[in-house]
């Protein structure tokens, strides 16, 4: 774990010895219940490391603050990037989301094992709780590192963040072409594209991407759409 101590620290994130032990016991959680259900393709600790641990730290990257914020991760899967970010962030306060109640199940048993406090993970479809009061428009950043286009991911992150907030999704590759089909339906969902953050993960040639999008004013109630609209007729 010397890796990510030096890593992280090359993002400007000091990480004591109790956040490395917490960071390799859930290593170890991950790589023993992948075995049972697919969790990730990646197992090698070192490319855990490098593409899971210190990619989803490196959202410091966008300048925001971490300390007391309101988080919610969306598309959780394994707990990536809330769990590193909480790990590494304990005065943060993170929700984390996901649509298959086996990893939900799994994230509990980190969260209690690594004995996280101020993060929860519910199991659930992004469309159904982004209705309800309690959550809509009430976080002060929503990631995602889930695949998916962002005009699609857009229209079911951004009625979560409230006004003044950022949504801050995690892209690969080539995203100019991307941003700006999703152009429109950033704006209709009240959101403006405030940065584009690439650079390299720390120490590898892993080219990332997070944008940065400011909640400049509350997403239209319709949104988002029920099950499989988004994706089927996208906002673009």
């Amino acid at each position: 774990m010397e890796r990510l101590r030096e890593k992280a620290a090359s993002l400007g994130i000091s990480l004591n010895d109790a956040q490395l032990a917490q960071f390799e016991k859930y290593y170890e959680m991950l790589v023993e219940k992948n075995k049972v259900m697919n969790l990730t393709a990646i197992t090698e600790k070192e490319e855990v490391i490098d593409k899971h641990f210190a990619d989803s730290l490196a959202i410091i990257k966008t300048n925001v603050s971490l300390d007391g914020k309101k988080l919610l991760d969306l598309g959780t899967g394994a707990g990536f990037p809330g769990i590193p970010l909480k790990i590494a962030f304990p005065k943060s306060e993170i929700l984390l989301m996901d649509s298959l109640n086996k990893r939900i199940k799994f994230l509990h048993e980190v969260i209690e094992e690594l004995d996280l406090d101020g993060i929860s993970a519910i199991h659930g479809r992004a469309e159904d709780f982004a209705k309800k009061k309690e959550y809509r428009e009430t976080f002060d950043y929503v990631v995602s590192r889930a695949v998916a286009d962002l005009a699609v991911l857009s229209e079911y992150c951004m009625p979560y963040v409230h006004t003044g907030g950022y949504f801050l999704p995690y892209k690969s590759g080539n995203v100019e072409e991307e941003i700006v089909r999703a152009k429109k339906a950033i704006k209709i969902l009240g959101g403006e594209m405030e940065d584009v953050v690439s650079f390299e993960i720390p120490g590898t040639e892993i080219q990332r991407t997070i944008l940065k999008i400011k909640k400049k004013k509350a997403a239209p109630k319709r949104f988002p759409r029920k099950a499989g609209l988004p994706s089927k007729e996208p906002i673009i």
